[in-house]
């Protein structure tokens, strides 16, 4: 079982580009049936917060690939998210 502060530990890492996304901020849940929809990543910072935030990323767990003990890796594309390998075009 893992809970959702061993998660907020984690680096999400893009595996597109092999960039580090941020860290898990929130957590979306479908409470009907209990299952995790998407993972969100806090925004940074600008200029030591004085010019607000970047938007949060929303990482829908279909794009999750793996879950590791120090990182989160995910498929994410800037601006709109990658279709799954499985997908038809």
């Amino acid at each position: 079982m893992i809970r959702i502060s061993d998660f907020q530990m984690k680096d999400v890492i893009n595996v597109s580009n092999g960039k580090k996304l941020g860290n898990v901020g929130d957590i979306d849940i479908n409470i009907s049936n209990g299952k995790i929809n998407a993972v969100i990543i806090g925004g940074t910072g600008k200029v030591l917060g004085f010019f607000g935030r970047d938007e949060d990323i929303v990482i829908p767990w279909k794009n999750i690939l793996k879950i590791g003990e120090d990182v989160i890796l995910v498929r994410y594309q800037s601006g709109n998210m990658m279709k799954d390998v499985d997908e038809d075009e």
